[in-house]
């Protein structure tokens, strides 16, 4: 245990937001948090809740690293104004997954020379040969899923990467640029992920891509930890000379890039450790680090995610490197926020109503009502649909609609994780925006059967994650330590046995409905 104080800094690179977090974790207190809202703060973008469709292709969605630079820049300006940044002793960070970011090979260089009189995006702008970047949500590499599949098989590309090919994970987008920009692709001299870009310009060089985000690339051996010859040669010949190396999610990249000390008052020995995912970041953050927990995340998508032991691949889940060791399993919807704020929107009702008025007084009935939520293609199971189906509502009301929504999210979930614990959880930690809502939260405890709780401290578990990660690496504090102190939960929701019982007669029924709409 450190005898000074321990302030740690993390950042956490999100879809919709750039945020920062210090904790003393000496003291066991959270010091101080802010953050920055892309679509709002950095409107020229033109961004909606972070990110850009393409007019030609939807299924193109993309966002912009000049963005996230600008981001830091003000985020750092910010927080300098009202903390003592020459305090902080290490920094780590976590960034949406499957965002790659392509560089030119000039990157390097200009990391060494950045001028602190200027900014960053000014100064690191001229080495992408993207200026914008397809995300998580970008689902337009089917074909190219398709052909690397074709190389090595369904099941040589999932035992090999933890996943089967998949539209968002960074290599076949890699392999789409290579094939529809072979000229850009060619100037490409390094392709990094959100997480290692970020880490990389507070390091002032080059940072590692660490094992739990590596591993969303369909690129990296989860067994043996390095790139995989064989899903590299699949997606484009080559490619092992443009990617950074694999690293640990403990590994010490070095110390701050002088920038940050001239512009910020950072000192020049704090350490930069590695970046990660944020939802490997969230895994710490929550504690589901610990046997016992799961965590959803309600965010721009829904997420959740357990540590496991041992690598066990399925076509239906995907295998991460665990960010404090061991691994972890991640399973995503894209129908997360985004679909429940276009239900919203559709029957305008107010956040208030949705989260609160709608559940007040509510109880689930054995009838034949559901609904498959899916405004968007979802990625779990993979399906195409662009409106959700209602069934057995006519005469609906807006409550009526919303818990219905709801319950079919949640159903959906339920299906897709069920078949894949090793052991079901007794606690599932909620986080991200949509947390607070106390009926989303009571649909949950109920559908699943186990406890539902709330983080005490905060919501942004990936920045917290950030900041724990740098504690326990540079100020070697136990991660139990950190878990019990930075994890706590508030009183739990426990679920109702009847109404449990209740669901799994209508998670039966939304299983048929499912497969006779969708075919899944």
């Amino acid at each position: 245990m450190p005898s000074s104080p321990c302030y740690t800094l993390g950042l956490d690179c999100s879809t919709q937001t750039l945020s920062l977090m210090v904790i003393n974790a000496t003291e066991n207190e959270l010091v101080y948090f802010d953050s920055v809202n892309f679509e709002t703060d950095l409107s020229q973008y033109g961004t909606k809740a972070g990110s850009v469709s393409s007019e030609q292709n939807p299924a193109e969605v993309f966002s912009f690293p000049a963005m996230w630079l600008e981001a830091l820049d003000l985020l750092f300006a910010k927080t300098a104004k009202l903390f003592d940044l020459k305090k902080i002793s290490a920094i780590s960070g976590s960034g949406q997954q499957h965002a790659g970011v392509y560089l030119d090979s000039s990157f390097n260089e200009r990391l060494a020379r950045l001028d602190a009189r200027k900014t960053l995006a000014e100064q690191i702008s001229g080495a992408f040969t993207r200026t914008q970047v397809p995300i998580w949500m970008d689902t337009s590499t089917s074909a190219q899923c398709e052909k690397i599949t074709q190389a090595l098989g369904q099941d040589g590309v999932l035992e090999r990467s933890g996943s089967i090919a998949i539209e968002r994970f960074t290599g076949p987008q890699i392999r789409k640029f290579a094939e529809h920009s072979p000229q850009d692709y060619e100037r490409t001299h390094l392709i990094h992920l959100n997480s290692s870009f970020m880490c990389s310009v507070l390091a002032g060089q080059s940072a590692p891509i660490d094992h739990a985000d590596g591993a969303g690339m369909n690129l990296a051996n989860i067994h043996t930890w390095r790139w995989d010859s064989d899903l590299l040669d699949a997606t484009v010949r080559g490619l092992a000379q443009k990617l950074p190396t694999l690293a640990p999610s403990d590994t010490c990249v070095g110390t701050i890039a002088p920038y940050f000390c001239e512009k910020y008052g950072l000192c020049p020995s704090t350490k930069i450790i590695a970046f990660t995912g944020d939802n490997p970041s969230s895994l710490v953050g929550t504690g589901a680090v610990l046997q016992g927990r799961a965590t959803i995340s309600l965010g721009t998508s829904d997420t959740l995610i357990y540590a496991t032991r041992a690598a066990n691949p399925m076509p239906d889940r995907h295998v991460l490197g665990g960010p404090a060791g061991g691994y972890m399993t991640l399973i995503c919807f894209r129908n997360g926020s985004l679909a429940r704020e276009r239900l919203k929107n559709e029957l305008g009702v107010d956040w208030n109503f949705f989260d609160k008025t709608a559940f007040e007084n509510y109880t689930p009935q054995d009838d034949n009502a559901l609904c498959l939520p899916f405004y968007f293609d979802e990625i779990s199971p993979k399906l195409r649909s662009s409106t959700p189906v209602f069934e057995n509502m006519d005469g609906a009301n807006s409550a009526q609609k919303v818990r219905t929504f709801i319950e079919g999210q949640f159903f959906n979930m339920y299906v897709q994780c069920a078949q894949s614990w090793e052991q079901a959880p007794q606690t599932i930690v909620l986080t991200g925006g949509a947390s607070k809502s106390g009926g989303i939260a009571r649909t949950i405890a109920n559908i699943f059967g186990a406890q539902v709780a709330r983080l005490k401290l905060t919501d942004n578990s990936a920045a917290l994650g950030a900041a724990m990660r740098a504690a326990h690496a540079a100020c070697a504090i136990p991660m139990e330590r950190l878990v019990e102190t930075f994890c706590t939960l508030e009183p739990p929701l426990l679920p109702n046995k009847d109404i449990t019982k209740l669901y799994a007669k209508k998670i039966d029924a939304f299983i048929r409905a499912r497969k006779r709409h969708y075919g899944v």
